[in-house]
C-alpha cells in the first residue's frame, strides 16, 4: 500500500496517475458506511434525514472521483493495474469496487430507488465475477505462502455478504441467499487460516497492521444480512454473529491501540468500514431486541466512527496537498 510518509521527490501528474492505488476504494466503503450508520442512528432516535443525506452525497462524490481516476489509469496504464492484480495484498482490494457500489446503493435506496437498483445490480454482477477471479487466483497454479495471508483476504467474502443488505429490500431474496452462502463459506474457511498465520508467522508489516480491523466486518455485515434474509427474527445465529463482531472488535482494539502513534498510511482506511458495520449492527440489534443498552453501544460506536472518518479525511487530504499519495511502494 502507498505509505504517506514517503518523502521522495515529486512525481509528474501522469506518473502519479500510474500509481493511483486500488486501496483508495476503502475510503468509499468507509464514507458510505458512515452514511448508512447515520441513517440507522436517525431511524433509532427519530432524527431528520439531513445528516445521512450529506454523508451519502460525500460518499457518492468520493466514489465518482476515485472510480473516474482508476478508470483513466486502467485505460492509460493497464500494466500498472496488472501489477496490482499480481500483488498478494492489493489483489484482494479489487472487490472493494463492487462493494462500494452496493454500499452506495444501500444508501440511495432511501432516496432514489431506481438508481439504487441499477447500482446494486451492477455491483452484484461485478462482485460475482471479481470474487470468483480472486478465489481462483488463490487456488490456482500461482500459489501463496501462509505468510502472505492478511485480513485483506476477507474483502472478497465480505463483498458477498454485503449483497443482501440492499438485495433483500429490493426484492432479490434468492440471489441474496446465494451470495450470503458463498460469503459465509469462505469466511469460515479463511478465518482459521488467518488466525494460524497471525499466531505462527511473523507479525504483519507495519503498514498492514490496520487491516486487522477487517476481522470485525464479516460477522457484523453477516448479522445485518442474516436478519434481513430471516425476516428480522433475532434467533441464535443472529446473536452469535452480532456478538462475534464485538469479540473481534475487542481483539482488534487491543492490537491497534499500541500502533496509533505509528506513521500514517492509506491502509488506515481499513478501520472505517468495519466500525461503520459494527455501528449499524448495534442499532439494528437494539431495534430487534428493544434494548436501550445496544442503542447506547451504537451511539458510542457512531461517535468513534465520526472521529475516525474525520481523522482519516484530514490526514489523507494533508497527504494529497503534500504530494505524498500516488507514489511507488
Amino acid at each position: 500500500m502507498t505509505d504517506l510518509t514517503n518523502t521522495s521527490p515529486q512525481l509528474a501528474p501522469q506518473q502519479k496517475l500510474a500509481h493511483f492505488p486500488i486501496t483508495l476504494f476503502a475510503s468509499v466503503m468507509g464514507l458510505s458506511g458512515l452514511a448508512l450508520a447515520m441513517h440507522a442512528a436517525a431511524s433509532h432516535f427519530g432524527w431528520g434525514a439531513f445528516a445521512p443525506r450529506v454523508a451519502l452525497a460525500v460518499a457518492v462524490m468520493d466514489l465518482v472521483a476515485i472510480a473516474g481516476f482508476y478508470l483513466v489509469k486502467a485505460l492509460l496504464y493497464p500494466r500498472a493495474v496488472a501489477e496490482e492484480w499480481q500483488h498478494p495484498v492489493k489483489l484482494n482490494f479489487f472487490p472493494a469496487i463492487p462493494i462500494s457500489l452496493m454500499l452506495v446503493a444501500s444508501g440511495l435506496r432511501f432516496e432514489w430507488g431506481q438508481a439504487a437498483l441499477v447500482l446494486w445490480g451492477v455491483g452484484a454482477l461485478l462482485q460475482a465475477g471479481l470474487a470468483l477471479a480472486v478465489i481462483s487466483t488463490w487456488i490456482g497454479p500461482r500459489g501463496f505462502g501462509l505468510g502472505q495471508v492478511t485480513p485483506a483476504w476477507f474483502i472478497p467474502a465480505v463483498g458477498n455478504v454485503v449483497v443482501p443488505v440492499a438485495g433483500v429490500p429490493l426484492g432479490f431474496v434468492d440471489v441474496s441467499w446465494l451470495f450470503f452462502a458463498a460469503g459465509m463459506v469462505f469466511w469460515a474457511a479463511l478465518l482459521p487460516i488467518l488466525l494460524q498465520r497471525l499466531i505462527t508467522e511473523a507479525p504483519l508489516p507495519g503498514k498492514l497492521q490496520p487491516t486487522l480491523a477487517i476481522l470485525v466486518a464479516p460477522p457484523a455485515v453477516a448479522f445485518l444480512s442474516y436478519v434481513a434474509l430471516n425476516g428480522g427474527v433475532l434467533d441464535g445465529v443472529a446473536r452469535i454473529l452480532f456478538n462475534s463482531a464485538w469479540v473481534f472488535s475487542a481483539l482488534v482494539m487491543v492490537q491497534l491501540v499500541q500502533r496509533l502513534r505509528g506513521p500514517f498510511a492509506l491502509s488506515w482506511w481499513a478501520l472505517s468500514f468495519p466500525v461503520a458495520a459494527l455501528t449499524i449492527s448495534c442499532f439494528r440489534y437494539a431495534s430487534l431486541a428493544e434494548t436501550d443498552l445496544h442503542g447506547l453501544m451504537g451511539t458510542g460506536a457512531l461517535a468513534a466512527l465520526i472521529v475516525i472518518i474525520f481523522g482519516l479525511v484530514l490526514r489523507t487530504g494533508l497527504g494529497m496537498t503534500r504530494g505524498e499519495i500516488c507514489r511507488p511502494d
